[in-house]
C-alpha cells in the first residue's frame, strides 16, 4: 500500500492548468446563462445528505458566484499553478489539485453538518488556490511576490500571513459567508499531500533557510 501511495508518475508537462481554467470559465458561463445550475453544482450539505448529490464535492470548485470571484481565483491559479504544475509534472499536479479540492469540500461538508449550517452553498476554487499557494511556497520559499503589484513579500511569509488572516477572519466573522475554514483546509490537505505522497516536509522547506 505504501509503495502504491508513493509511486511517482513519469514526468511530463502538458499545461493541464489551462484546461482547468477553461472548465471554470465554461461552468461560469453556464451558470450565468442558467442560474438554477448553481444549486446543482455548488455543494449544499442538505442536497448531499438527502439527495445524494455527491458530485458536488467535485463541481463546487468549478462554480463561482460572480465575475470578480472567478477572475481573482483564476488569476491566482494562473500565476502560481503554472509554476507548480511545471515543477510537479502535469499528472502529479492533477492528482494534487483534485485531492486537495475534493478533500477540502468533504471537510467543509462535515463542518457544516456538525454546526447545523445546512443552508450554505459552498462554491469556488479558493480552497484549491490556497493549496497551490502552499505548494508554490514549498518549492520556491524565497521567491518574491508583489502584492497588488507593489509590495514585495517572500512566498513563505505570504503563506503565513494568509493563514493568520484566515484564522482571524474565521474567529471574528464566522458568519461572513466566506469559507475561511475551506481555505485553511486547502493549506492543510496540501501539507498532508506533500508529507505522505511526496515525502516532503513543508515546514522543513519553508523554514530551512530562515
Amino acid at each position: 500500500m505504501r509503495n502504491i501511495l508513493k509511486k511517482q508518475f513519469p514526468y511530463r508537462y502538458s499545461n493541464y492548468l489551462f484546461v482547468i481554467i477553461g472548465i471554470n470559465f465554461l461552468v461560469f458561463m453556464l451558470t450565468s446563462l442558467k442560474p438554477d445550475l448553481m444549486r446543482l453544482f455548488a455543494m449544499n450539505p442538505v442536497y448531499v445528505l438527502k439527495g445524494n448529490t455527491y458530485w458536488q464535492f467535485l463541481t463546487y470548485m468549478f462554480t463561482h458566484a460572480g465575475f470578480s470571484h472567478i477572475f481573482f481565483n483564476m488569476l491566482g491559479l494562473f500565476f502560481f499553478g503554472t509554476q507548480v504544475e511545471r515543477r510537479m509534472g502535469s499528472s502529479e499536479f492533477i492528482l494534487f489539485y483534485f485531492f486537495c479540492g475534493i478533500a477540502a469540500g468533504v471537510f467543509s461538508y462535515f463542518v457544516f453538518i456538525s454546526t447545523g449550517n445546512y443552508g450554505v452553498f459552498l462554491l469556488g476554487a479558493s480552497g484549491v488556490v490556497f493549496a497551490i499557494l502552499l505548494a508554490y511556497a514549498v518549492y520556491y520559499p524565497d521567491s518574491i511576490i508583489y502584492l497588488m503589484g507593489i509590495f514585495p513579500i517572500k512566498a513563505v511569509y505570504l503563506v503565513l500571513g494568509y493563514t493568520a488572516i484566515e484564522l482571524y477572519s474565521h474567529i471574528t466573522s464566522p458568519s461572513s459567508g466566506v469559507a475561511h475554514l475551506t481555505h485553511l483546509a486547502g493549506f492543510a490537505f496540501a501539507y498532508i499531500y506533500f508529507m505522505f505522497r511526496l515525502s516532503i516536509n513543508p515546514a522543513d522547506e519553508l523554514f530551512r533557510r530562515r
